[in-house]
């Protein structure tokens, strides 16, 4: 089977420059953006490219003004560094950086309007309420929950499922709240559906094989992404029409979301078969045993030729 096109755009090493690997920075997500980060730093420097490791934004800050930065390598998870705040920043300075751009970045990571935008547009995305800024549930959003027992709470502008959980019983509610609300002001209450966890990466214009997650406990939390030995990562679970179903639907998701360069779409496949639209990364997890370098090789590709490819994408010019 031929692998989907992941084509060099750049032969020399010399066409990127100066290469800056941002990570680890102040977001809840500090640990994995440090270990992703060493990851690519690793990889860029085994090819060639003159890349250094750059721990945050004001140390990036620095090597912008002494000249050092040709441009960036985003590997900055969560807040900062996926929100819209580094790439308006760049964009300001003139230093193209991988992913996408200011409005792609900042609507992904904010989960209530990224759903409000697919609700709009007749995508499946599961029924949800939104708590903006520590407001407080209506006796109607109350009896809403009630009604849909399961739910998951999450923190509106989080990743890396920090601070969410699963409400089974009305009893629970209020503790879960108080949990997210340590990460965010902003909440969301969405309901449970009762599937399969499976992402779909793209990088470039490819969109790479989907993964199904399997957690040992069914919810995939931080423990299980980051913890466990047990969650099991299978690829090319689905047949070709479901296949392209589920990637299809990643494509459009992320498009309406102006998300560009590459990422990652999170879906929960019930067990009718439907697909329900969880959000979207656009600076997903680079460590080895991440979710798109397991993608990148299920399509054929190292992990090498996925962080030169994702390079690539700093090359693509003005982005939104």
């Amino acid at each position: 089977m031929s692998r989907p096109g992941l084509d060099r755009q750049v032969v020399s090493t010399h066409d990127f420059g100066r290469v800056a690997v941002v990570f680890g920075g102040a977001s809840a997500e500090r640990e994995v953006s440090l270990d992703s980060g060493s990851a690519v730093l690793v990889s860029l420097q085994q090819q060639g490219i003159a890349a250094v490791g750059v721990d945050g934004i004001p140390t990036l800050l620095n090597a912008i003004r002494d000249g050092r930065v040709d441009r960036v390598f985003n590997v900055l998870h969560g807040s900062d560094g996926e929100d819209g705040v580094l790439q308006g920043l760049l964009k300001a300075c003139g230093i193209p950086c991988t992913g996408c751009g200011v409005l792609g970045s900042a609507l992904a990571m904010d989960k209530i309007r990224s759903k409000q935008l697919w609700q709009q547009n007749q995508l499946p995305t599961a029924e949800f309420i939104a708590l903006e800024h520590g407001s407080e549930l209506s006796l109607e959003q109350q009896q809403q929950v009630t009604e849909w027992l399961p739910v998951v709470i999450k923190p509106n502008q989080q990743g890396s499922t920090v601070g969410i959980s699963v409400v089974r019983a009305i009893g629970q509610l209020q503790d879960a709240l108080a949990a997210a609300h340590e990460y965010d002001s902003s909440l969301m209450i969405e309901r449970y559906i009762d599937g399969e966890d499976f992402t779909v990466a793209f990088v470039k214009d490819t969109v790479l094989p989907s993964i199904r997650i399997r957690p040992e406990h069914g919810l995939y939390d931080y423990q299980a992404k980051y913890q466990s030995t047990a969650t099991r990562y299978d690829a090319a679970t689905l047949d070709r029409r479901q296949e392209q179903q589920l990637q299809q639907l990643s494509l459009t998701a992320s498009r309406l979301l102006n998300v560009s360069g590459w990422g990652r779409v999170d879906v929960m496949r019930d067990r009718q078969g439907n697909n329900w639209l969880l959000e979207v990364n656009t600076v997903p997890g680079m460590t080895s045993h991440s979710l798109v370098p397991k993608a990148a090789n299920a399509a054929g590709y190292s992990y090498d030729e996925l962080t030169w490819a994702i390079l690539e994408t700093s090359l693509e010019g003005s982005k939104a």
